[in-house]
Parts: structure tokens; C-alpha cells; sequence
């Protein structure tokens, strides 16, 4: 299953104002919402939090990064039959 770890160490760091606190924690639960409709998952492992998809087609359009160990990354690329 593609993942990455959400590790949220700064969403208002760069904040002026708590007008501005609010509306970038607004701007979060909105894509978290979107993310829930998608498919996407929270899973805790060992004492991490990951975002998950069971399709990676769908995680990879997000534009994320799977963490997966690479050999669980693997997949067959069918080749063009050759003369070798």
C-alpha cells in the first residue's frame, strides 16, 4: 500500500496574525477532507502517523511520494518481444 508520514512540525510557523492561523488550518481540513472523499487513510505505526492509498495510480496523482521499501515498489514493465 503506498504511504508517506505525515509529520507536521511548522503549518503556522509562518504565520502573522491569528487571522492567518485560522485560515491556514481552514486551507488543512479542507484537503484532509478531500483526501478522506479520495480514499486516503490514516494509519499510526509505531508511534507514526502515514497517509495512506491502497491505489497508487491515485496516490501518484496526488503528487506523493511513495515511502514504501523500494522492493515493494517493484512492478513488472512488460516488454516488446525482440530477437535477443
Amino acid at each position: 500500500m503506498s504511504y508517506f508520514t505525515w509529520k507536521e512540525t511548522g503549518l503556522t510557523s509562518d504565520c502573522t496574525s491569528l487571522e492567518a492561523m485560522a485560515s491556514r488550518f481552514e486551507e488543512s481540513a479542507k484537503l484532509m477532507r478531500r483526501m478522506s472523499k479520495e480514499g486516503f487513510k490514516l494509519q499510526k505505526e509505531s508511534q507514526k502517523q502515514l497517509i495512506t492509498h491502497p491505489n497508487p495510480a491515485i496516490f501518484e496523482s496526488w503528487g506523493f511520494i511513495n515511502e514504501e521499501p523500494p522492493y515493494r515498489q517493484l512492478t513488472l514493465i512488460p516488454t516488446k518481444n525482440s530477437n535477443v
